[in-house]
């Protein structure tokens, strides 16, 4: 049991961004509790974490579903402890042609990266106003501001959770939960990267995609920050992207 000790939970945490969330706040002492809907492609980074002396524990949880997602975080609160801060990491970037989008993959889009987004942050902002402490992080995209061409689901569900994110800091910030909106404008440095476009992925060596672990530094940071100077948005770009 490790009541005593704060839970950052990150729902989408995969092999970059989430993952490196995750990792960042077990090394500040925090218990890691991870998501993805196949709880299989977790233990390699449940399995990193405990190898460097961490917490963690891996979660299969279909995030779109709401008995799914209370059940979640009535299991953490109650078998692991208090859910201190909270990271929504789902991206589904999925292009596409207005003119062949279909209405099932728009949904699909919306469901995973927008509605997934309320429904984990409800149910952990109902425990953390019980306690009037916690931090709440959304991870965005470039999309969020602005839409794109062939880029209409994606945009759209970004731009939501955008606004979620909105109206649940001027809620909730009076109540001392800190939540803050992360624009990641940029390629990450990932498997994907590297075997679908090499140009882009050459450029890391001149610091030109996204380092995920500097991305969890930043997320962190937010988590640390004072209350009388919180950031709501923080734009995150190598130094070569046009924007």
């Amino acid at each position: 049991m490790t009541h005593n000790k704060k839970i950052v939970l990150v729902v989408g945490a995969g092999d970059a961004t989430g993952g490196a969330i995750a990792k960042r706040f077990a090394k500040e002492g925090y218990v890691a509790c991870v998501t993805r809907r196949s709880a299989d492609k977790l233990q390699p980074l449940v399995d990193s974490i405990r190898s460097t002396g961490g917490e963690a524990h891996g979660f299969a949880c279909d995030a779109r579903k709401e008995e799914d997602v209370i059940a979640l975080v009535e299991q953490i609160e109650t078998e692991l402890g208090p859910i201190e801060a909270f990271v929504f990491n789902i991206g589904a970037n999925v292009p596409c042609s207005i003119l062949e989008e279909t209405a099932r993959k728009y949904f699909k889009i919306w469901e995973m990266a927008c509605f997934s987004g309320f429904l984990n942050a409800r149910e952990v902002a109902k425990r953390m106003v019980t306690r009037n402490r916690g931090t709440i992080l959304f991870t965005g995209a470039t999309a969020g501001l602005r839409g794109g061409a062939g880029f209409a689901a994606f945009a759209g569900a970004k731009h939501g959770i955008r606004a979620l994110a909105q109206s649940m800091a001027r809620e909730l910030g009076p109540r001392n939960i800190h939540v803050a909106h992360v624009v990641v404008d940029g390629a990450i440095d990932t498997d994907f990267i590297r075997e679908n476009f090499p140009q882009k992925y050459a450029l890391k060596d001149q610091d030109g995609i996204l380092n995920p672990e500097h991305i969890a530094d930043n997320y962190w940071y937010l988590h640390s920050q004072p209350r009388d100077a919180w950031t709501f948005e923080l734009d995150l770009r190598p130094w070569n992207e046009p924007w």
